[in-house]
């Protein structure tokens, strides 16, 4: 196996490089596949959403095959798929309810060519910078007009122009359902909702129903419930596919007052750009390329002049066809290109067929995704950052006020609630069995919060000792004011008062008034930014357990109350980690930082050189190593094993010096070392050129080596090796450079170690208590969801550089 830390990409490398192994035919192979993968989810796909608009069902087939051609020629996603999206339903709908059918041609041509002057101005990255509660709540509202709409038409009936309209005909619409189209939309759903979980089916059901899964549950639910109504004859509204005349479908200019018509272009352009910018973030994530937005924005715009020129649906990038492209193994642009390709032969030819579909089920099958939309991982995390009125004000203005002015009110209870939290701050006043008084403000400091801050002061005993804590929240020049005159009147009183910022205790106000900018309470000097004691400003002189106590004092005071009711619940509840981190006992190695992690997140083991003892070798076997991971995986049953090296490793500098193989009694170090010889053996097997690598030294490279030699060494536990081959158990290698902050990780088919890139903007970790659908979720997608509005949790559409 060759070891390499490769390079991170450039922000600006677009190509489509060859990914290892597979040459050209293989990559066309796997291309291929996959745009006939994609190929069967978009028919059915295009068809519900034109049918939910209103449009000519052609249209959807038309921006489905000018998405995937055009975007896929031009775009700066490879690997993203272009078409019609279910979060433009409504506004289409609405269009060609107020405009007709040709004008919203127009108006979808001229958006196409306002996000091409946006892409040529190079500001995509200003699209995203929106925030993630009026996106969630956006499509929220989206899918629940969807679904309310298209729940007429599975019940036999037709939607009304609105979702208030619609509200008010549900009730007679269920009292007289039209029994042959509800039978046939609920088969659909539940065809749709029920296939991706064949394969769980236990034994041979199960087997066999993997293989049934692997058909695109669209399709599947499409076809059943076409071949159910055909075998019963029932009579049913069918898709009508009428011939594709140009001249009929042309685009023509919206009538009526012209700021309309323009909201109506910024409307189309601004939530088409969005959610292609959102999901293309998330599949560059998932195949770990760098893509160009400003590229993909010029793409999406061009489809869309194009569609509305032909007479499509206006077009947005999708994560439902985008994912499924990645998974079926794409590796170029080519498999979007002949997925339009094929969904233009299927407009061509195969309009036979499509006219025997029934239009109870395409209904169901956008009801389906309408309700994914709202999205109960969205709910809890806006609810978690304290967002969900702006997520509640933006999907009810969606739902009955339309989309524009549904984002526009969320936009505003988002203002409003910035300034209410601008105007909040809290003053607590606690006095000590000393009779010292301390003074602890939480929240911005603001000209309104001046009164409640005086009414505090002035109750203050004259010639108390007061320490006034500020959490580090704003502090404007009135309540600056403000406390230092009161400041200055109590010393002039005789009183003593010290004024200390929280944050970090990194800065302090002396009796003079003057700030020690970048310093901390006591003897030490430690730069401001540091969130630890680090080495540069530990007195070597003082006592160490001196300085350990210092520490737990300033945890139990800054630390415990933020984390103590996350403590109390895992008190209650157990652990429930959902990985295994066996890292080494390097003190430079902080477990909890380079994984963003926090209490009850890994179960971790640490050990001289992250070695794993082979179970049952004599001589040379850790039962404590051998149980901590037995237990993590069959009592605490982890869904991933990382072992993590790190760069100038002690211990691999022993083994390179032959520690343990010196002569004299063995001690515990030596005789734990031994458990290092197969990295070494392995290194000694490298290839010369293996030297050429960019690694530092010979110690370096033994690291590396070490965490693939622990990998396969970790594979003789027996419990590991059951879950593995059960594919419930995941094992990863990680090597952590100290020097660069940098973590790589291992690729095990190309035997290469990849630098993990940052994120634009911090995305919620996966949590043990998430599960494993939701975990697998979040790996998978870690934007939002445009297509069916399904959560990739963890996601953040504020992804401005």
């Amino acid at each position: 196996m060759t070891l390499d830390i490769s390079s991170a990409p450039i922000a600006s490398d677009t190509t489509d490089h060859a990914p290892p192994g597979p040459g050209s035919r293989a990559r066309w192979a796997h291309d291929l596949s996959a745009s006939l993968v994609v190929f069967l989810i978009a028919v059915p796909f295009s068809l519900g959403i034109a049918l939910a608009t209103g449009a000519p069902l052609t249209a959807g087939l038309v921006a489905a095959a000018v998405g995937g051609i055009a975007v896929g020629l031009l775009g700066g996603t490879p690997l993203q798929v272009s078409g019609p999206s279910a979060a433009l339903t409504v506004i289409t709908a609405g269009l060609i309810s107020q405009y007709g059918w040709r004008a919203t041609c127009a108006i979808t041509l001229a958006a196409g060519l306002l996000q091409l002057v946006l892409g040529v101005r190079r500001v995509a990255r200003t699209a995203l910078a929106v925030s993630p509660a009026i996106v969630h709540g956006m499509l929220a509202g989206i899918g629940v007009t969807i679904a309310i709409a298209q729940l007429h038409v599975v019940l036999g009936g037709s939607a009304q122009s609105s979702a208030f309209a619609n509200l008010l005909a549900l009730p007679g619409q269920l009292a007289g359902p039209h029994p042959p189209a509800l039978i046939v939309g609920t088969l659909t759903a539940a065809v749709l909702l029920g296939w991706p979980r064949l394969g769980r089916l236990p034994g041979r059901f199960g087997e066999f129903g993997a293989r049934l899964a692997a058909v695109p549950g669209p399709l599947a639910a499409v076809v059943t419930a076409t071949a159910l109504s055909m075998v019963l004859g029932l009579r049913l509204a069918h898709v009508g596919l009428p011939a594709w005349q140009p001249h009929d479908l042309a685009p023509e200019l919206p009538h009526g007052p012209l700021a309309g018509a323009l909201a109506a272009v910024l409307t189309v352009a601004a939530v088409a750009s969005v959610e292609s910018l959102l999901s293309a973030v998330a599949i560059d994530r998932m195949s770990r390329r760098t893509g160009d937005l400003d590229r993909e924005l010029r793409g999406q715009g061009v489809a869309n002049l194009l569609s509305g020129l032909l007479g499509g649906l206006p077009v947005a990038g999708g994560a439902v066809r985008s994912t499924a492209n990645v998974r079926a193994g794409a590796q170029s642009r080519w498999s979007s290109i002949l997925h339009g390709v094929w969904v233009l032969v299927a407009a061509l030819v195969l309009t036979g067929g499509l006219r025997h579909i029934p239009l109870a089920a395409l209904a169901a099958l956008v009801l389906v995704v309408g309700l994914q939309m709202v999205s109960f991982a969205h709910i809890r995390k806006v609810h978690r950052h304290r967002e969900f009125p702006v997520y509640l004000a933006t999907v009810l203005g969606v739902v009955l006020l339309g989309v524009l002015l549904g984002v526009a009110l969320g936009a505003a209870t988002a203002v409003l609630l910035a300034l209410y939290r601008l105007t909040r701050a809290h003053v607590d006043v606690l006095v000590g069995s000393d009779e010292s008084v301390t003074v602890q403000t939480h929240g911005p400091l603001t000209f309104t919060a001046v009164p409640r801050l005086s009414r505090a002061l002035a109750g203050i005993p004259a010639t108390a000792e007061v320490t006034i804590v500020h959490d580090g929240s704003f502090l404007d020049h009135t309540a600056y004011e403000t406390l230092h005159s009161w400041r200055a009147g109590h010393l002039a009183g005789g009183g003593r008062v010290s004024m200390v910022t929280r944050r970090q205790d990194d800065e302090v106000l002396d009796p003079d008034g003057t700030v020690r900018a970048g310093s901390s309470p006591g003897p030490h000097r430690c730069r401001a930014w540091t969130p630890w004691v680090g080495h540069h400003c530990i007195d070597q002189q003082e006592d160490p357990h001196s300085r350990l106590m210092d520490g737990v004092r300033v945890f139990q005071l800054h630390t415990a109350p933020l984390v103590r009711p996350e403590l109390a619940r895992l008190a209650r509840e157990g652990q429930t980690p959902s990985q295994l981190f066996l890292t080494c006992a390097d003190s430079r190695m902080v477990t909890s930082m380079i994984t963003n992690s926090g209490p009850g997140d890994l179960f971790t083991v640490r050990n001289v050189g992250n070695l794993v003892p082979a179970p049952f070798e004599p001589g040379a076997a850790d039962d404590s190593v051998a149980a901590a991971v037995q237990y993590a995986v069959e009592a605490l049953e982890v869904r991933s094993i990382t072992i993590c090296g790190h760069s100038g490793c002690g211990a691999m500098k022993a083994l390179l010096d032959g520690v343990h193989e010196r002569q004299g009694p063995p001690t515990p170090l030596t005789r734990w070392l031994r458990n290092g010889r197969g990295s070494l053996d392995r290194l000694r097997r490298v290839p010369a050129e293996f030297t050429a690598r960019p690694v530092v030294d010979l110690v370096e490279q033994l690291c590396i080596t070490n965490v693939v030699q622990q990998l396969d060494q970790l594979m003789a536990n027996p419990a590991v090796e059951r879950r593995v081959a059960e594919g419930t158990l995941r094992l990863v290698g990680m090597y952590f450079d100290l020097a660069t902050a940098q973590a790589y990780v291992l690729d095990r088919e190309s035997g290469r170690f990849s630098p993990i890139e940052a994120l634009d903007v911090g995305a919620a970790p996966v949590r043990p208590r998430d599960t494993p659908e939701q975990a697998n979720e979040i790996e998978q997608v870690s934007a939002v969801d445009v297509d069916s509005g399904t959560a990739a949790a963890g996601s953040d559409p504020r992804l401005a550089a």
